[in-house]
């Protein structure tokens, strides 16, 4: 017979039980999220202390900074202390709050990555127009509006799955709370959740990628009239750093949420989450930043002092 007992906590099984893989991942996963950390809020700190830097496509990468850092430190802690002490036991409302920043930040970056996207089509196919396109007052409108986005979409997924009854096992087979993984533990009538999942994701995913599509379809058809070699170049390679980040963080989007839950397989699940959760967060600082010589001016100038 059905257990009629609430669940009043959650057991995340992690990405591995063997003893002898335990420091070996702690070690991995404290790097990567050193390198994250560093990466992110090092990039913040220069864009607030650099004057040259305080431009719109900056303003952008200060914001997507700040959300990776969240987005990592929501749930990397966690699965560094889980392979270090055997933490694995966390309760209901910890469990809720790790669901909703992880949500809200990953819908962030979601439509940060789209703000981004138009900011690049201004640029690239309106340059003569760029200073009264991209003002002060529309940067604040598109940050504010993907917080917002990203808030109200997390209040409704981790409400809706809470929502649900738990009273069979209190076994998430994950490294962290996220919303198909808790979800597929409820006792009750879950198909409308899975149906509210699915129709929020694919519409935050599918307006973003609308958005970056048709900006992106435009700066190519820009560059390809381009009849200056150098401004060819520098405008491919902006689009190439854009469009490789876009292409793993809504590859493993799409991977995890737009499909049924009957195909999903809880391992492969896991190697996915780790992109999105802990891998972009710390290449996003490298592929977005790193790599511009504006910064690496301003890193020299900041190292001098």
């Amino acid at each position: 017979m059905e257990n009629d007992t609430e669940v009043m906590g959650f057991i995340l099984v992690g990405l591995t039980n063997n003893p002898e893989l335990q420091i070996p991942f702690f070690i991995v996963f404290t790097l990567i999220y050193l390198i994250s950390v560093l990466g992110n809020l090092g990039m913040i700190m220069l864009i607030l202390l650099d004057s040259h830097l305080h431009t719109p496509m900056y303003f952008f990468i200060f914001n997507l900074s700040l959300v990776d850092f969240g987005c990592s430190s929501a749930v990397t802690p966690r699965v560094m202390a889980g392979f270090l002490v055997g933490a694995k036991v966390i309760s209901y409302n910890a469990c809720a709050a790790q669901m909703f920043f992880f949500a809200a930040f990953a819908t962030i970056e979601n439509y940060l990555l789209a703000s981004m996207a138009y900011d690049r089509y201004a640029a690239v196919c309106k340059p003569l127009h760029y200073t009264t396109t991209m003002t002060t007052g529309v940067c604040a409108c598109l940050a504010i509006g993907s917080y917002v986005c990203g808030f109200l979409n997390a209040s409704i997924l981790v409400r809706d799955t809470f929502s649900l009854s738990f009273c069979r096992s209190n076994v998430v087979h994950h490294f962290f709370c996220d919303v198909p993984a808790v979800m597929a533990l409820s006792c009750s009538g879950k198909h409308i959740s899975e149906v509210i999942l699915v129709f929020i994701s694919s519409f935050n995913v599918f307006v973003a990628l609308l958005v970056i599509f048709i900006s992106y379809l435009l700066i190519f058809i820009t560059i390809l009239k381009m009849q200056s070699a150098k401004g060819y170049q520098k405008c491919l390679s902006t689009c190439a750093s854009h469009l490789s980040a876009v292409s793993i963080f809504y590859g493993t989007v799409i991977f995890m949420y737009l499909q049924p839950s009957s195909s999903h397989s809880m391992d492969t699940d896991k190697v996915a989450s780790m992109f999105y959760s802990m891998i972009i967060p710390m290449l996003n600082p490298v592929v977005y930043s790193l790599r511009n010589k504006d910064v690496k001016s301003a890193f020299k100038k900041f190292w001098g002092r």
